[in-house]
């Protein structure tokens, strides 16, 4: 089966992934062209501080696709956005769930969950993913999906698939071996780290993340974003890599150590730290050295 999703298809290969981010005010059918051609894996999109706009985000989608398809063949790269509600509590996430379908709508292919606490608010929003049709973990861990009826039409387009197959595939991979999905829960706190093991045991996500920046401040310094960390740092991100490495997902980590050069940090990230997700503000100078360390050969 071809693969939609180009993160999905290098993971299954066992091939590391590198992400770049796009500003929300940048959002808009001509960078889309534009950036069609993106080094990155995939493009990481934060609607968790500033406005989600959809009609932006679907327009930017279009030019994607237009300019596409990738030197890779997939119609477009990879596009995951973290959703403005966080996991703070079932109801937050239940009564946003909204935010799920407008966002899937317009034909990415992955959520992050930011500051998970509660496992279920995970749950709801693994369900709010899925369409519910897909009973792969219902009874086990999961309820039935709610995603409806009507949200599938841009996103098909998108997806270069008619209805019937857009809905069949997107569903969280690799929960659904066929999906095309990526779902990201970040814990990024004190309070999220007591419930690590169980937010991240959740059927249906596909990666674990820790968050420095919100881990620093939850822990009273703000200044404690980048490495090399305090001994509570360290601990914080081992907890939730070891959740991670519990629950059989993966795991995305940044790492900026100003002591080690480019490939230093390509290597830390993935043979000492494990990561399967990363990035780092070399950039596009950390994806050549990692892509060199694992032997990629898919075309960037």
């Amino acid at each position: 089966m071809s693969r939609i999703n180009r993160c999905v298809e290098l993971l299954s290969l066992g091939q590391p992934v590198y992400y770049d981010r796009v500003d929300v005010p940048d959002l808009s059918y001509d960078y889309g062209r534009d950036i069609a051609g993106t080094w990155a894996d995939y493009l990481r999109i934060e609607f968790e501080h500033i406005s989600m706009d959809t009609s932006a985000l679907y327009d930017f989608m279009r030019g994607l696709k237009d300019a596409g398809p990738t030197r890779s063949g997939h119609p477009t790269p990879t596009v995951m956005c973290t959703i403005p509600a966080t996991g703070m509590s079932e109801d937050e996430v239940r009564f946003n769930a909204w935010q799920i379908r407008h966002l899937l709508s317009t034909g990415v292919h992955g959520l992050y969950l930011a500051h998970a606490r509660d496992p279920n608010a995970v749950r709801v929003f693994v369900e709010s993913c899925r369409f519910p049709h897909q009973t792969i973990g219902v009874g086990k861990g999961l309820g039935v999906g709610t995603r409806g009826h009507g949200g599938e039409m841009q996103a098909s387009e998108i997806w270069g698939l008619d209805r019937i197959e857009y809905v069949n595939r997107a569903d969280p991979w690799p929960l659904n071996p066929q999906g095309e999905l990526m779902i990201g829960v970040k814990v990024e706190e004190r309070f999220g780290l007591e419930h690590a093991d169980m937010c991240l045991s959740i059927p249906g996500v596909t990666f674990g993340e820790w968050g420095p920046g919100d881990m620093g401040l939850f822990l009273g310094h703000p200044e404690w974003k980048d490495p090399p960390y305090s001994p509570e740092m360290d601990a914080s991100w081992r907890k939730v890599k070891a959740a991670c490495d519990k629950a059989g997902i993966l795991w995305l980590c940044m790492w900026d150590d100003p002591a080690l050069n480019v490939e230093e940090q390509a290597d830390v990230l993935i043979n000492d730290i494990g990561a399967m997700l990363l990035a780092g503000a070399a950039g596009e100078e950390l994806a050549t050295a990692g892509r060199k360390l694992t032997g990629r050969t898919m075309p960037v």
